[in-house]
């Protein structure tokens, strides 16, 4: 357990920890006055299903674009050929080629954050899947980019597409956006991410699937809210 210094003590006293909120904009307000850091720390969201990804039918894994963005620069990379190629530099992709990137890859280069690659591509870029993997970086078709849709996969990354996984615990992970974001912009980039959770809920999930959600900074105590109200 990391030692918490004195302003995290304080900011925790603001918040109580047996409330749930029943205003998603409420709850956001108060992690963004209770952070404390000096950097423009992330907001981030940890909900918590009622699924068991150890079966198949239940895993939930996707990907939503949230409106607002995340408030960082993504760099991304694209495998691809040909017209292809060409369409991804056109769409603002920062790194786009076959062999080479490949190459340099194995070389242990990562100076980027994001990967896509044209179907045709995958044969060759399955040599990378023992490094590419572990960094949560190997493209996927599940979450859109292993595509022919070169530009609007690039386009979207670029404008903030988060993607996600339930972990093992039934719970799923995201960033909403920074602490400088107004409260209405993360509320709203909150309720993409929850509409993208409510399709994609298993038809083998009983009860309630949306059991708890907390929103909380980069260094702020966790809020809270109902997840009823949402």
């Amino acid at each position: 357990m990391p030692k918490r210094g004195k302003k995290y003590a304080e900011s925790i006293k603001q918040v109580d920890r047996q409330k749930r909120y029943g205003s998603v904009v409420e709850a956001i307000e108060l992690v963004k006055a209770i952070t404390t850091t000096k950097f423009d720390a992330s907001v981030d969201v940890a909900v918590k299903l009622g699924v068991d990804p150890r079966h198949a039918d239940q895993m939930v894994r996707g990907a939503v674009v949230l409106p607002h963005g995340i408030g960082k620069t993504v760099r991304v990379l694209v495998f691809a050929q040909g017209e292809k190629e060409k369409e991804a530099r056109d769409a603002g992709a920062d790194f786009v080629g076959a062999d080479d990137l490949i190459a340099k890859i194995k070389e242990g280069w990562f100076e980027f954050d994001k990967v896509i690659a044209t179907p045709d591509m995958m044969g060759k870029v399955s040599q990378l899947g023992r490094v590419l993997g572990p960094r949560g970086l190997m493209p996927n078709p599940k979450v859109g980019t292993v595509t022919f849709d070169i530009a609007r996969a690039v386009k979207e990354t670029k404008a903030g597409r988060v993607e996600f996984r339930v972990e093992r615990a039934g719970i799923i992970h995201a960033p909403l956006g920074r602490v400088s974001f107004e409260a209405q912009a993360l509320a709203e980039n909150f309720a993409a991410l929850i509409e993208v959770l409510q399709k994609l809920r298993p038809a083998a999930t009983k009860g309630q699937y949306v059991k708890s959600v907390t929103v909380s900074s980069t260094m702020s105590p966790g809020v809270k809210i109902d997840p009823l109200s949402i």
